[in-house]
């Protein structure tokens, strides 16, 4: 007699489920900026260019180095999938999102490695601003988390004005075993609170070339309690006036050059 194949547990149909909707995800980009550094990305995997003929003579160079065949659109009917109020400037790019890997492969190594790790920044601006941010002070990663993080989105890669492109940035599944697994590879991890005692300088005195990665929470909630627990030290930037806050990407781009200069 034979046996009826028995039935995947729930959990597994869901991870199954949620491995096909990845591989199927795609992103639109917009921007001229935004759109050129895809384009000459070879890393990137680019599905549709859709342009103006304007758009298209400012992108000439890097549309024949990337191969793809754009569709040459009046402005009047440039129709894609993005939100109506974007400033696209006649360009605009679907690609699938990138894949950086995961820690070993980007935060080991480094001559001076630092981290940024995001707890629930989920406003794609802000994490755009910190990507470039990340880029040019030498930061190895940008870190979030698969939920309640900002994913790859048009207004993210613009705001990154390039960046996300070069910048690594990971979503983990769980931060607190990020923070973990770091804090085993050797990296102090230092979390950005208000209320904390010791400033960042002091936390990273004589320490400057040791790993460092510094967590930054949304702003208004700040980090979680969880994270709290999770970080070696909490500290602050050393305000002036000892009062007032700053926005999230300001702040990670001041820890992020207090951390290296100490």
């Amino acid at each position: 007699m034979n046996k009826k194949p028995s039935k995947k547990p729930s959990w597994v149909v869901d991870k199954e489920k949620a491995k096909k909707a990845a591989s199927a995800e795609t992103v639109w980009l917009f921007g001229l900026h935004a759109v050129r550094d895809a384009l000459l990305n070879p890393k990137r995997e680019k599905l549709r260019l859709v342009v103006t003929l304007n758009a298209h003579n400012k992108l000439e160079d890097a549309i024949t180095t990337s191969g793809i065949t754009p569709e040459v659109v009046d402005p009047r009917k440039f129709s894609v999938p993005i939100d109506p109020g974007s400033v696209h400037q006649g360009a605009a790019l679907e690609v699938k999102p990138l894949n950086w890997g995961g820690l070993d492969e980007n935060c080991i190594g480094a001559e001076v490695p630092r981290v940024i790790l995001l707890d629930r920044v989920t406003d794609p601006h802000n994490v755009g601003a910190i990507l470039r941010s990340a880029e040019v002070l030498g930061a190895s990663a940008v870190i979030g988390t698969r939920h309640h993080s900002a994913p790859e989105t048009g207004a993210l890669a613009k705001t990154a004005s390039g960046a996300l492109e070069r910048q690594p940035y990971l979503r983990m599944r769980n931060l607190s075993d990020t923070i973990v697994a770091l804090q085993q590879m050797g990296y102090l991890v230092l979390g950005l609170d208000g209320e904390a005692e010791e400033t960042i300088e002091e936390a990273v005195a004589g320490r400057t070339k040791e790993p460092i990665a510094l967590v930054l929470g949304a702003e208004g909630p700040g980090l979680r309690q969880k994270t709290k627990e999770t970080v070696d030290k909490l500290v602050k930037i050393d305000a002036a006036r000892g009062f007032g806050s700053l926005n999230v990407s300001n702040a990670a781009a001041l820890s992020l050059y207090a951390s290296l200069k100490g």
